[in-house]
């Protein structure tokens, strides 16, 4: 008779020395929604957790997220917030900072939500240097079947800047784990590109974001992708179903608000609707994950009193092996859109805006990591934490501070 089968016993919560990473945990995992221009958010929120020396072990994410995470896992750690420096300046280079010389109108809402509506016409009608370019024609004009009759834009900028800002050998060397995700266009299916499986090249980081019809479809190995914030803007799903065994931490960091005040008038419908597709559902999929795990808890308290002939059936192996162990914190920060931002706001890339969306990001992780129980392992019987320190509270914090108060 074989050996039955070996249960790992569920830990209880205890203090480790911070490892590598900067925490208790064995993981990090640095989780980067899709949203545009509101991506310098996700920078920001890298630079608060560089400076408390917390490196990521796992970095995921959808369409711009995509972006900042190759960013961030193809360069050394003492590059990587320059590096992204470097990206939003240059994307948002077309645009002076306006508030350097009328301070004024950063005060009032109704001249600022102009000037966002100004750099957003403009982003349309001359697209983003290093990102993407507007056709010479319309997409009717061009022959059907071809990139240029299928999306307005050309995003064969993007590569160059891809090239010019990410070490690719760095992301396949697998120092740091790396997962993209995309639509297969033919199938409809959800397709993750992840450096444990894959070669990364910068084809999957433009396939991740290739949101039509505003892009081109991308090819990656004879099959074509759209953006994967189309099915879903999250890669949590992703991570969490790994069974990695790994005691981890979580920051999802997400552009969309899943919560938000009922819309008035049809641009705040338009706002509204694009927030609601775009959310991440994380209540939800934490929810479900939490359920999860008490179950898998339960079984395995169960296992450790069975004979142990039972636990050689095969069921008892399938149950067994669908088991995690793992602790996990999962940290969620949601930028909250300022009253002056419309529907506009994921392609109104201007130099002052772009700079708001990078310290948001910073001081909203900057307030979270001053909660201790973020890196704490979980004394919840699933072994699953969940916390949003970015509420409305945050929010008045947040402008009180910006106000000198």
């Amino acid at each position: 008779m074989s050996s039955s089968p070996k249960l790992r016993p569920w830990k209880a919560p205890s203090t480790h020395n911070r490892g590598d990473n900067g925490t208790p945990f064995s993981c990090v995992a640095l989780l980067f929604q899709g949203g545009g221009a509101l991506g310098a958010y996700q920078a920001g929120v890298y630079e608060a957790l560089a400076e408390r020396e917390i490196e990521p072990n796992w970095i995921a994410g959808i369409s711009i997220g995509a972006i900042n995470s190759a960013i961030i896992a193809g360069n050394p750690r003492g590059s990587r917030v320059g590096k992204l420096r470097q990206f939003w300046e240059g994307v948002s280079a077309h645009t002076a900072s306006w508030a350097e010389w009328l301070p004024h109108l950063a005060r009032d809402a109704t001249v600022r939500g102009a000037i966002n509506q100004m750099a957003a016409g403009h982003v349309m009608v001359g697209g983003v240097p290093g990102f993407f370019t507007p056709r010479m024609l319309p997409p009717m004009l061009y022959p059907s079947g071809s990139a240029g009759a299928t999306s307005w834009y050309d995003t064969t900028p993007l590569k160059s800047t891809l090239e010019s800002l990410v070490d690719f050998d760095r992301i396949n060397a697998r120092e740091t784990r790396f997962s993209v995700g995309a639509v297969n266009i033919r199938t409809g299916n959800f397709a993750y590109f992840d450096n444990a499986t894959d070669k990364i090249r910068p084809e999957h980081i433009m396939a991740s974001g290739a949101l039509p019809p505003g892009f081109p479809p991308v090819e990656v190995d004879g099959e074509h992708y759209w953006d994967g914030g189309l099915v879903s803007n999250t890669p949590l799903d992703w991570v969490l179903s790994s069974r990695s065994e790994l005691d981890t931490l979580v920051f999802q960091v997400d552009l969309w608000s899943a919560r938000g005040p009922l819309p008035s008038d049809l641009s705040s419908v338009a706002v509204r609707a694009k927030e609601i597709q775009f959310s991440s559902r994380t209540r939800t999929a934490t929810d479900t994950f939490r359920e999860r795990q008490l179950l898998r808890a339960a079984f395995r308290k169960l296992a450790a009193q069975v004979p142990p002939e039972l636990l050689e059936t095969p069921e008892a192996r399938t149950l067994i092996e669908a088991t995690d162990p793992a602790l996990f914190n999962i940290v969620q920060l949601v930028y909250k859109s300022q009253t002056y931002e419309g529907e506009s706001k994921d392609y109104e890339f201007s130099r002052q805006t772009m700079e708001d969306h990078w310290t948001a990001g910073y001081e909203d992780a900057q307030h979270t990591l001053t909660h201790p129980e973020v890196l704490r392992l979980p004394h919840d019987p699933s072994g699953v934490a969940v916390y949003d320190f970015t509420g409305a509270e945050h929010e008045s914090h947040r402008h009180a501070k910006r106000r000198g108060k």
